[in-house]
């Protein structure tokens, strides 16, 4: 990365650049908001109930009393009514990150709110684990092309820039969330508990 780009990251507002990536919820008709509702209540009913690989389209659309069509319609597949779900979540994280207290927010030294960052991330994923695995496996790359995944990788890049300035932030930003991915810590709690699955990832990513 060459001066200028690692100064401008430096210098620029963590919140300013981050703003830009959060887009507005899209607005609609009240009906298909009610729809959206009945249908997102289902599937965390089912979910929580049946487990996400033990709950079909199908089912979903019959426990929320809509049509199969407006279900596939509206959220095209498992994956998609799992970043459906997933995104209030995303957006209370992405919020604390923005304008919450310290060191998750702003105000902290770069090194205290990326560690911040991490656990709070942490947290968000294990107590999604499924949901998030769903979203980020659908097809190949599906991670790296969802709108939050973008913003985590952007908040990451800013604070490795201002933590060690003159390093090449944008690929080692990739390189601290690759053992974040679902799919990743999914394996580590089947095989060790979430306890040292957490540990050993935070270890990784912080050193």
């Amino acid at each position: 990365m060459n001066d200028s780009k690692t100064s401008g990251l430096r210098s620029a507002s963590s919140s300013e650049p981050l703003r830009m990536l959060l887009g507005e919820p899209p607005r609609e008709r009240a009906d298909a908001a009610r729809n959206r509702l009945k249908v997102l209540a289902a599937a965390e009913r089912l979910f929580r109930e049946k487990g996400v690989d033990g709950v079909s389209m199908d089912a979903v659309a019959a426990e929320a009393g809509v049509g199969k069509g407006t279900l596939f319609r509206r959220f095209g597949d498992k994956s998609g009514l799992a970043a459906a779900l997933l995104d209030e979540r995303e957006r209370e994280l992405q919020e604390a990150i923005l304008s919450g207290p310290a060191p998750l927010g702003p105000g902290a030294p770069a090194a205290g709110r990326l560690a911040a960052f991490v656990d709070g991330y942490l947290d968000y994923l294990l107590g999604h684990l499924d949901l998030v695995r769903v979203s980020e496996t659908a097809s190949p790359g599906a991670r790296y092309r969802i709108g939050a995944y973008r913003f985590w990788h952007r908040h990451v890049e800013i604070l490795l820039a201002e933590a060690r300035p003159g390093c090449d932030a944008g690929p080692l930003a990739h390189a601290l969330l690759a053992p974040l991915a679902a799919e990743h810590m999914a394996t580590l709690v089947g095989a060790y508990g979430q306890a040292r699955a957490r540990r050993a990832v935070r270890t990784l990513a912080l050193g």
